[in-house]
């Protein structure tokens, strides 16, 4: 379909008329709703008011609102200078947690943890033993039923995995997760 030019005056007139998209493009026949919206976007015709229904010919036309009285006052704001706002950044608040530790570079051996002094040392010896015992394996060997605590350091090549069978419903062997998992009670007591 070519866009002849007494296509273009139907179009014309009917977008004039208040006519909608679809419905000129069901009086030209041959276009789509998207043909007619382009043809109008790309003839510059005016975008207008009303939607859906032509305007009525007996129509009064309507008479132009006054002007608000609030238009001199804006008139006024203009003439002043503007308001600059500056955000001062606050001092930061004093927090009453431990500054962040340092970060170590892989290959360093890891400081001591501090949760390691607060473990029973029953619970410590036993997992002593158990990491003797331990199957060493890969993370790729790694099985829903292979215990997952990481032992040594990730970035050297003597990192292994504990490998042991697991406790029901844990990550990991029993001797773990009496270390990874501590009563609540013992937790409490620590804070205070």
């Amino acid at each position: 379909m070519s866009w002849t030019d007494e296509r273009v005056e139907t179009l014309k007139k009917m977008w004039g008329e208040g006519q909608s998209a679809s419905q000129i493009a069901k009086e030209l026949g041959g276009v789509t709703r998207n043909a007619v919206i382009g043809k109008v976007h790309r003839l510059g015709l005016s975008n207008r008011a009303t939607t859906g229904t032509a305007a009525k010919p007996d129509a009064k036309p309507k008479a132009k609102p006054a002007p608000r009285a609030e238009a001199k006052p804006k008139a006024k704001a203009e003439t002043k200078e503007p308001v600059i706002m500056q955000t001062v950044a606050a001092a930061p608040p004093k927090s009453t947690l431990p500054a962040r530790k340092q970060i170590i570079p892989a290959g360093q051996p890891l400081p001591p943890q501090p949760s390691a002094n607060e473990i029973s040392p029953e619970a410590l010896a036993k997992v002593n033993e158990v990491e003797k015992k331990a199957k060493k394996i890969g993370l790729m060997e790694l099985t829903e039923r292979t215990c997952k605590w990481p032992v040594g350091d990730p970035a050297t090549e003597d990192f292994w995995f504990c490998g042991l069978p697991v406790k029901q419903g844990k990550p990991y062997c029993e001797a773990h997760v009496g270390v990874a998992f501590q009563p609540m009670s013992s937790r409490r007591d620590r804070r205070r």
